[in-house]
């Protein structure tokens, strides 16, 4: 392959022009939130990727639980139960009420629920691909 067609396949396999669409790419920036914000967020994400915790969440959809009955409806050990709880309490993600020697666990917001509400909506409405699980 000689120096010509080489640089051609080159550019073919990536952009030739740096910013192709400048005012779209500079509106697009402005409204990119700070780093700090997009860090938060991306933990967020990776607390609901979490099975347990997600199934501790999908519990609190229906009001607040003690961490014994979240153990119970979950699966989870009331220690790994209270785990997770502290980290999606750290999160903003649940808040808690105490009574006694009790903590009861609700979730924090309404943002929360949103979230929840539309993910389970997504899944329930599409069909994901998942190349890594065999089909049966």
């Amino acid at each position: 392959m000689n120096s010509s067609s080489q640089e051609q396949m080159t550019a073919l396999e990536g952009c030739a022009t740096r910013v192709v669409d400048a005012d779209r790419v500079a509106a697009v920036s402005s409204r990119m939130p700070a780093e700090t914000d997009l860090v938060d967020t991306a933990d967020i994400f990776g607390l609901l990727s979490d099975p347990g915790r997600l199934r501790l969440l999908l519990a609190l959809l229906d009001g607040e639980l003690c961490v014994c009955d979240l153990s119970v409806v979950t699966g989870l050990s009331e220690s790994a139960t209270s785990h997770a709880l502290r980290l999606l309490r750290a999160h903003r993600v649940v808040a808690v009420r105490r009574a006694g020697r009790m903590a009861y666990y609700r979730l924090d917001d309404a943002h929360v629920r949103m979230l929840l509400d539309l993910a389970l909506a997504h899944t329930e409405h599409t069909q994901a691909i998942h190349p890594e699980r065999k089909e049966s």
